[in-house]
């Protein structure tokens, strides 16, 4: 189902793959890119909303959706060179970027790789990748189990696919606050997508990646900083704000750093939808494409 009201759904090839994605409106661009374990349609909420002011465009990260799903690519330089040469094509050169969970890993990458294109970007609910993996304790390992378990090969993909929809629905249910955020419509569509063959091998490999390939990037990147605005945004009840100083992170990373947390869990576009609209407009303001 397209729950993405008034916006266009469309599907291009980038990077050797095809890439599934729904774009709207007029003015200043702006790229929106979801996370695990959904698609582009966690914007439903705020990009129709954006659209009298901006550009948008949503697309399904590459293994995610009704993106075509190759057996690699996952590592975040690649995911990002997807998403930069979709803008290029769509004759977007210079955009803003937002982008939850692993879009904002992805998002991350990319304004570290195309400095020039990136105008603002805005992560949501993260800390750094490399961050994660060397500041690991008991209290992390415990509250983001999966990122470990998802390291195993094969065996994940064997239990995920004997019960997905069990799995999906206690992995939404641990990261929500705040109660009917994801409505059964909503989730049934995610279970939809989740379900099509290569989804799970897909997503898990990208979590594959971000501990090896992923990791070394940033290893080697350490000195990189990022250069446009950066807005963090995390959920005031989910784990990364019990476990870091979310903030001092991105700081640590970036050179106009600003952010505070919102009164949700994870899920941040679907649970306060209205809070982040009014923190995303004031932020992207009318930045020129």
């Amino acid at each position: 189902m397209d729950f993405m009201t008034g916006m266009d759904r469309r599907t291009l090839r980038v990077n050797g793959i095809k890439m599934n994605f729904w774009t709207g409106g007029s003015g200043p661009t702006v790229l929106m890119l979801h996370g695990w374990p959904e698609t582009a349609q966690m914007w439903r909420k705020i990009a129709p909303r954006l659209t009298d002011r901006y550009t948008v465009v949503c697309p399904d990260l590459r293994g995610y959706g009704d993106s075509e799903k190759p057996r690699d690519g996952y590592d975040k330089k690649t995911m990002a060179r997807d998403l930069h040469e979709l803008m290029q094509a769509l004759g977007h050169p210079h955009y803003a970027l937002v982008g939850h969970d692993r879009g904002g890993r992805v998002g991350h990458r990319q304004a570290l790789d195309y400095p020039d294109a990136v105008t603002r970007l805005c992560v949501l609910d993260i800390v750094p990748t490399h961050t994660v993996f060397a500041r690991t304790d008991r209290h992390l390992a415990a509250a983001y189990w999966h990122w470990y378990y998802f390291q195993t090969p094969d065996l994940p993909e064997i239990m995920i696919g004997a019960a997905p929809e069990a799995f999906l629905r206690h992995a939404m249910r641990a990261l929500t606050f705040r109660a009917g955020a994801i409505e059964e419509p909503m989730f049934r569509e995610y279970l939809r997508a989740f379900t099509i063959p290569g989804t799970i091998r897909a997503t898990l490999e990208d979590y594959r990646a971000a501990a090896t390939l992923d990791f070394a990037d940033d290893e080697r990147d350490q000195a990189q900083r990022v250069r446009c605005p950066l807005l963090a945004i995390w959920g005031e009840f989910g784990a990364m704000h019990q476990l870091f100083d979310v903030l001092a992170t991105w700081k640590e990373k970036g050179d106009d750093v600003s952010g505070h947390p919102l009164p949700c869990g994870h899920f941040i576009p679907e649970e306060a939808p209205d809070e982040l609209l009014e923190d995303l407009t004031t932020f992207l303001g009318g930045e020129s494409t």
